[in-house]
């Protein structure tokens, strides 16, 4: 490294940053010093690299992330149902790698996006983790200043225009694993009641696992989901009308008051038919359900994060990697047990 750095008369600093595709190095800088590198046969030693780089760093502070809460609610990183989980494990794995985290919201009154941006760059962040992007999938248009000149990744949901990076839920896995332990169960008519519009936030990715998983059973036990979940309350006889042409003996939802819409009904759960939360919470652990792991998603995050970090790969550069997060099955109250092993 001495010997490149005074070829090109730089730093030995500066050539060790961009030898390792640091963000802190511009592109012409680094194309001069590979350039130079590889006319002199030098290679870095992977091995030796992270020796050192653990020596440096360890028991230090590294750098700053900024957390994007990308949801309409100031609040929803302490309120909303889901997100919480997901800044829990981003916080506990930032910490443990020895980053802090710095908050944003994206909605924040007259902060636009270069402006959002110019804040990150002056406090010295190094990547954003983006969080809470629950009714539209289109990347927002006043986090692109960032996404173009920071690493960025983006939790829950697959991104369009563009894609980033993006850690989320198995979510086909997930419902095709819940048909899978139904029928175990013993269960033979397995429904799904389901917000359309969360489906298509996920790409269908519910159904698609769901409609898969229907295929282990004869056509006549194939049932059509329900998605008019929003219009129950007002028009309860949507439900009612499924439930009597559809005539399910267990139910995949994500909503607790569905319970209450087959009360109203007449049914007993679990006895006349079982319920399976397809986003379970231990909150609420008398159901049966498919335990997404949330918090293990904000943790693959951070550690997308930091890997595009340590290539020097902003958010807009980067392949669009996905990382899905298993689930597992916790078992409940409102299924029976007819005798069959379920699996994880």
């Amino acid at each position: 490294m001495k010997t490149i750095a005074e070829r090109l008369g730089i730093s030995k600093a500066t050539v060790s940053l961009a030898l390792r595709n640091s963000p802190e190095v511009s592109k012409k800088m680094k194309a001069r010093v590979q350039a130079a590198a590889e006319e002199l046969g030098y290679k870095l030693n992977p091995a030796l690299g992270q020796v050192l780089s653990r020596i440096r760093t360890h028991d230090q502070y590294r750098a700053t992330l900024a957390l994007v809460n990308a949801n309409e609610d100031r609040q929803a990183f302490v309120r909303h149902p889901t997100i919480p989980e997901y800044v829990a494990g981003a916080r506990g794995r930032a910490e443990l790698m020895g980053y802090s985290l710095d908050t944003f919201w994206l909605y924040e009154p007259d902060m636009s996006g270069e402006r959002l941006c110019s804040v990150m760059t002056a406090r010295g962040i190094k990547g954003a983790l983006i969080v809470g992007l629950m009714d539209d999938a289109n990347f927002p248009e006043k986090l692109l200043p960032v996404a173009r000149n920071l690493p960025a990744v983006v939790t829950g949901v697959r991104t369009h225009e563009p894609t980033l990076p993006y850690v989320c839920t198995d979510h086909h896995g997930l419902a095709f694993q819940a048909v899978e332990n139904a029928l175990r169960l013993g269960y033979r008519r397995p429904g799904l009641v389901l917000d359309g519009d969360i489906d298509r936030l996920v790409e269908g990715r519910f159904s698609a696992g769901y409609l898969y998983g229907q295929l282990q059973l004869p056509e006549t036990n194939r049932l059509r989901p329900f998605y008019e979940t929003q219009r129950v309350e007002a028009e309860p006889e949507l439900f009612a009308g499924w439930m009597e042409v559809e005539r399910p003996d267990v139910i995949f939802t994500l909503y607790n008051n569905v319970e209450d819409w087959l009360k109203e009904l007449g049914f007993r759960v679990p006895k006349d038919i079982g319920l399976i939360q397809l986003e379970w919470r231990r909150q609420n652990n008398r159901w049966a359900g498919m335990h997404q792991h949330n918090n293990h998603t904000g943790e693959a995050a951070v550690d997308t994060l930091v890997g595009l970090i340590h290539r020097g790969e902003t958010g807009i550069e980067a392949e669009p990697r996905a990382v899905l997060i298993a689930p597992s099955w916790q078992d409940g109250n409102t299924v029976l047990n007819r005798g069959h092993k379920v699996v994880s």
